[in-house]
């Protein structure tokens, strides 16, 4: 576990996350349609915005999430620098947000998840959810940040 990562609450730019997005697996994830002005929107509304930075102050690890404070956290974002994975930055951001949610024993976490991160997402305790509805109507052409 890198212990000179720091994690903290913090707005992160739109400018900003869009590059760290280069550098992740994430860049996959969001519809082409108004892409800045939604990631604008995204960064600016979270309830909970976490910024995991190397020494040097480079974002190497990022979480968004929803919340109520009281029964539900959805994490709509979670990546990590592909040249900092494996190295317990994702399970940090994941028990930091939930402990600012109101911890374990109070809220549950929900989140979709990259068919490339099921595995990550098991070993944090999580399983597959079959009774989640969805309404989906949005523009979305896939591409990836680059």
């Amino acid at each position: 576990m890198r212990e000179d990562i720091a994690i903290r609450e913090e707005r992160i730019t739109a400018e900003e996350y869009i590059g760290f997005l280069r550098r992740t697996d994430l860049g996959s994830q969001y519809p082409k349609e108004r892409f800045e002005e939604r990631i604008e929107k995204l960064v600016r509304n979270v309830s909970i915005s976490l910024a995991a930075r190397n020494e040097a102050g480079l974002l190497v690890g990022a979480l968004f999430g929803l919340t109520d404070y009281a029964y539900w956290l959805y994490i709509t974002d979670l990546g990590v620098d592909r040249a900092y994975e494996g190295q317990g930055i994702g399970r940090r951001l994941m028990k930091t947000a939930h402990a600012l949610a109101g911890g374990e024993r109070d809220v549950a976490v929900y989140l979709i998840a990259n068919e490339n991160a099921v595995g990550f997402y098991e070993k944090l305790g999580m399983k597959k959810a079959e009774d989640v509805m969805q309404y989906n109507h949005i523009e979305w052409t896939p591409f990836v940040v680059e």
